[in-house]
């Protein structure tokens, strides 16, 4: 099908579809805080994969990370908020913050009831947890702070983004692996086909504390790489893992009728969302998986393998998992795969797990604006039959991209978006 995606499209039923538009976007990353420092970062392929210097981590066998730096959540959000939660939170809430100011939503004028909000966690907060743990077994349970029962919830931040802006919509939290990310905005979509005006929604990863290091020291898929240069080289032949990262990425969606009649600004259309399972690190399986998640999602959208103008990669970095992906690419797209532009920023700054797939979703947002695709940072030999930018940013009119994204327990997903401009 090759049907104009409008915001009075129908299914084939006649029902009238309610189309979800991107109105909004707030990030804080290793590279910068707001789209504009996230953006020069992506764009220019600058890198910020750094010896891990946390507090508590420092002998630790993993040696690199994307750390956010010079980030002041005080400046976003009220002192009453942050002594309640965890860094994770910190970021969520002030990502959504920026995202509400680049909407313009009027609150003031909307239902509290019309809008609602929707994240996803892969862990939660391990560094407030930490804490607080400490005081328990170190001082006794009088020292024991009162918000230990919220803080660590993978839930907190979709609570605490709700309780201080007033959303008494339709909210929600994906716990998941990093595929994650993309489930919570087709989570936000299907709210806003059901009736709410406006999500906000995405995720935000704050797994660089000593508790959280550790636990992550299990997956046999993270690089322990000492050297930032080599740390994170996915579709390469020296492809030892992938380096973690911290940050996040929120979104306001809106329905997308509601939002031009308002005269707001439409960043990007989500059109389609495909997901499935296929075991942990069975990365082999994941081939079949991840394809099949690409044909939902192009199905969904109405979207035919060859208007793939640009891939944003999964880039996990591990030589299996790797070749699955370039497998899986060509599986759904067809030879097309071999030729449409392949990108993995997340290579700079790291791999955020839950908010890896959005930060991406971010990233191909403005790729479309800007008419660029961004490079794949550190990457120089790639060793799979794929286009994937590396160096520079190359020249192009990208105006429909694909996301992907696996977990390590086995999840895949897939998301398609249009640009600002044009239909399919």
């Amino acid at each position: 099908m090759n049907a104009t995606v409008k915001t009075d499209r129908k299914a084939a039923t006649g029902r009238h579809i309610r189309g979800t538009a991107i109105t909004g976007m707030g990030i804080v990353a290793p590279g910068g805080v707001g789209t504009d420092a996230f953006w020069k970062g992506v764009r220019e392929g600058i890198t910020c994969l750094d010896r891990l210097t946390r507090e508590g981590c420092e002998d630790f066998p993993l040696r690199v990370a994307g750390q956010v730096r010079d980030f002041e959540p005080g400046s976003l959000i009220e002192e009453r908020y942050l002594v309640q939660t965890d860094r994770f939170t910190h970021f969520a809430m002030a990502a959504a913050e920026l995202a509400l100011d680049d909407a313009r939503l009027p609150r003031r004028d909307m239902s509290p009831f019309a809008v609602g909000v929707v994240t996803a966690s892969g862990s939660g907060g391990g560094e407030f947890g930490q804490r607080e743990l400490q005081q328990l077994w170190g001082r006794g349970p009088r020292y024991v702070g009162p918000y230990q029962s919220i803080a660590w919830f993978y839930a907190a931040s979709t609570g605490q983004i709700s309780i201080r802006g007033g959303f008494k919509g339709p909210c929600g939290v994906v716990a998941n692996d990093e595929a994650g990310g993309l489930d919570a905005l087709a989570h936000a979509c299907r709210s806003i086909r059901h009736g709410a005006d406006a999500i906000v929604v995405g995720a935000a990863e704050a797994p660089l504390a000593p508790y959280s290091v550790v636990c992550q020291l299990g997956y046999e898929e993270m690089s322990l790489a000492r050297d930032a240069g080599r740390a994170y080289l996915p579709f390469t032949a020296d492809a030892c893992g992938f380096a973690p990262g911290e940050g996040g990425a929120m979104l306001i969606v809106e329905e997308e009728g509601a939002a031009l009649r308002r005269g707001a600004r439409v960043r990007g259309r989500i059109l389609g969302h495909g997901a499935t399972f296929t075991g942990p690190s069975m990365w082999e399986r994941s081939r079949e998986g991840l394809a099949q998640a690409i044909r939902v999602a192009l199905a969904e959208a109405g979207c035919a393998p060859q208007e793939i103008d640009v891939v944003f990669a999964d880039a996990l970095g591990v030589p299996e998992a790797d070749r699955a992906e370039a497998l899986a690419i060509t599986d759904a797209l067809g030879a097309h795969g071999r030729r449409v532009p392949v990108t993995a920023p997340k290579t700079g700054f790291g791999r955020a797990y839950c908010a890896a797939p959005v930060l991406d979703v971010a990233a191909a947002v403005l790729a479309m604006e800007h008419r660029v695709v961004p490079p794949t940072p550190y990457v120089t030999d790639v060793c799979h039959d794929l286009d994937l930018v590396t160096g520079s940013s190359r020249a192009g009119r990208p105006r429909t991209a694909l996301v992907l994204s696996r977990g390590l327990m086995g999840c895949n997903a897939a998301l398609v978006l249009r640009g600002p401009e044009g239909d399919i």
